[in-house]
Formats: structure tokens, sequence, C-alpha cells
């Protein structure tokens, strides 16, 4: 079983594909992971100035179980056309992202956590914190991160600078 990471980036559209070359024909897991809107106000302290008339925390959270949903179909999309059999997953951040993409992957005795990689350096890289780093440093299976084809060719020209 593969698990693949989905958000709808360029990245994870690139990792879909490269699983699909390196595993064709092998089922798959397509993973999006949504938060919680508690967990959200929680997290990023925005919850000060929310009141129940503002919004309604579960309408907020069918909502992004929906576009979790959503995104999850739509790589299975790419996953069946890159040759691998694949079945949309979706599972609520508790915790870290890490942390979720870890629990699907014991969960589904996955063999291999494929992924993309922002490709963010510098200090964004240092603040925003990295997903495919978090995974990389503390998986207990092989882990294959795909940069975006954007991101690839920058590397290679900076190298050949």
């Amino acid at each position: 079983m593969i698990l693949i990471c989905y958000d709808g980036s360029d990245d994870a559209k690139a990792a879909i594909e490269t699983a699909g070359r390196l595993f064709e024909g092998r089922p798959a897991t397509v993973l999006t992971v949504w938060e919680r809107f508690i967990d959200i106000l929680a997290r990023t302290g925005a919850g000060f100035g929310f009141s129940a008339s503002t919004a309604d925390p579960d309408a907020v959270d069918r909502a992004s179980e929906e576009a979790a949903r959503a995104s999850a179909d739509e790589g299975v999309g790419l996953a069946r056309a890159a040759g691998l059999n694949p079945q949309p997953r979706v599972r609520p951040r508790a915790g870290t992202i890490a942390e979720a993409i870890f629990e699907e992957a014991e969960s589904d005795k996955a063999d291999v956590i494929v992924m993309g990689s922002r490709g963010l350096t510098g200090v964004k890289s240092f603040l925003l914190g990295s997903v495919s780093h978090a995974v990389l440093q503390h998986a207990d299976r092989p882990v294959v991160v795909v940069p975006s084809p954007a991101v690839a060719e920058r590397r290679a020209a900076d190298r050949h600078h």
C-alpha cells in the first residue's frame, strides 16, 4: 500500500505522477488532512474575537471536510490516471499534520509515504516549518519527497550557476 499525501498543490500533483511511475499498479491511499475550526482558533489565537454569532463551527467543519473530500477525490483521479489503484481518505488534523500522516500510514499499513515538497528556503522554511521535513525525520517507513517541476527546475538552474 502506498500512502500519498495530497493537498491539491503542484508539489502534491508531482508526487502522484512520480508515485505512478515508481509503483504502477499498486494500491494507494490518497490522504487529505483537514483541520477543525476550533483547533484553528486555538492554534492561531484567533478565537479571542470569536462568538457563536460570527460563525457556526459545525458548518465550518462540514465545509472543511467536504473540501478535503473533494481534494482527495481529485487526487484519486490523478492517481488512477498515473496507473495506481487508489482510494480517497480524509483525516482531521489532531496534533500536527505529520502526526495525522503517521496515523494513516500505520492504519493502512503503508509500505511507503509519498509527498510533495514545498521547496521553501531561508526564513520561510524556518518560520513555516515543513511537513515533509517532519515526516522524513520521524517516519518509521520509507518516504519519497517529490518537488514540483518548477521547484526542480529552479534547483537545477541554481546548481548550474
